[in-house]
């Protein structure tokens, strides 16, 4: 196991294309990292830089004590997933998890020993006598990840590993994911799009964002404190509802009049008052509450999801949906009215100019 760290690296393409820019992370050992943001955010570039796949423009990357900048793949001590798998068709699940302890020359008793042992923890003892095409896609993915295992690296780097598996699937191997992580405590990088997979997975998160890094903490603490309105929209679903709101004499206005008091230390004058869907509660009576937003909401939509529901509905001076989460036994219907209530310590004020968040 080792440590991994980035400082202010850097990847720019031909014509001057910077797709990450000045990224810094320090990764602890046996921690679990995932790498989170849209298409295009840098991701996977970066992922692919920390495995010497991408040549780096500036900056400098370890791994351990050891500077990586020149070092190839092959000799940066780390082990790869990716998420089409890359098993050799016309070989065994056997031969597919020995083959690079073979190239790097171990004994043939360390590596029966090694390829055993991987099968017992990932369960695919029964399968080392199949070729891939007789496996399924989560089976795929386990001997993909049993590869990774049997060369004991320093350090697990996951490409999106679970994006060509069904939703039923994906659940399944994220469990599988967590516990083989947890078992053998090896650092591991792990990049996805998906916010679900990024919560459930990491210690902590980086979100990026156009090849910069948005937030780093763990799924908690991005979650209830996001760092921004990017990070908001991102992390959590459905996303943050964002509300333009003015300050004036030390209250928060919004456009249909209602207000609340301003956080402490509030300077802007034009902000975004953000507030989680499960926060906003259906209020009978109405009534104005100082230390309380409070909105009227028009009922468009209403999403059933199960054991709870997602109204949509429009808000005076809002230009998204406003979105409100309720039990499923709750019934409402397109066109009703609704008072809204959400208690100040759940809102979060965000700069409406530069997306930054503003409370603490």
């Amino acid at each position: 196991m080792a440590t991994i760290s980035l400082d202010k690296v850097r990847k720019v393409y031909a014509g001057g294309v910077e797709a990450v820019k000045g990224v810094s992370i320090d990764i602890a050992d046996g921690e679990f990292i995932v790498l989170v943001g849209p298409s295009g955010c840098g991701k996977s570039t970066l992922l692919r830089m920390i495995a010497g796949l991408e040549e780096i423009s500036d900056g400098e990357i370890r791994i351990g004590d050891r500077v990586v900048n020149r070092v190839e793949p092959a000799d940066r001590d780390i082990a790869m997933v990716f998420q089409n798998y890359a098993l050799y068709p016309h070989m065994t699940v056997y031969n597919n998890l020995a083959y690079g302890l073979k190239n790097r020359g171990e004994p043939k008793d360390e590596i029966d020993k090694r390829v055993k042992e991987a099968a017992r923890i990932l369960e695919i003892g029964d399968f080392l006598d199949r070729k891939p095409r007789q496996l399924s896609g989560g089976q795929r993915q386990r001997v993909a990840m049993g590869r990774a295992i049997v060369r004991k690296p320093a350090a697990f780097l996951f490409d999106e590993p679970l994006s060509n598996l069904d939703a039923k699937l994906r659940v399944q191997m994220r469990i599988e994911i967590k516990r083989l992580q947890e078992t053998l405590g090896t650092t591991s990088v792990y990049v996805t799009h998906d916010q679900l997979e990024a919560m459930t997975l990491a210690h902590r998160l980086v979100v990026l964002n156009h090849g910069r890094i948005e937030q780093i903490g763990t799924p908690l603490e991005v979650y209830e404190k996001p760092a921004s309105t990017f990070v908001a929209g991102f992390i959590g679903s459905p996303a943050m509802n964002l509300i333009p709101v003015k300050a004036k004499d030390g209250r928060l206005h919004l456009e249909s009049g209602e207000g609340l008091d301003a956080p402490d230390g509030f300077g802007a004058e034009h902000a975004l008052l953000g507030v989680r869907p499960e926060d906003l509660q259906v209020d009978a009576d109405g009534a104005e509450n100082a230390d309380a937003l409070s909105l009227r909401m028009k009922v468009i939509a209403v999403e059933p999801v199960g054991a709870e529901s997602y109204v949509h509905g429009r808000v005076a001076g809002v230009v998204d949906d406003v979105v409100v989460r309720v039990p499923a036994k709750a019934e409402f219907s397109a066109g009703a009215e609704l008072n809204l209530k959400a208690s100040r310590d759940r809102l979060h004020v965000f700069d409406a100019a530069n997306g930054g968040r503003l409370n603490g």
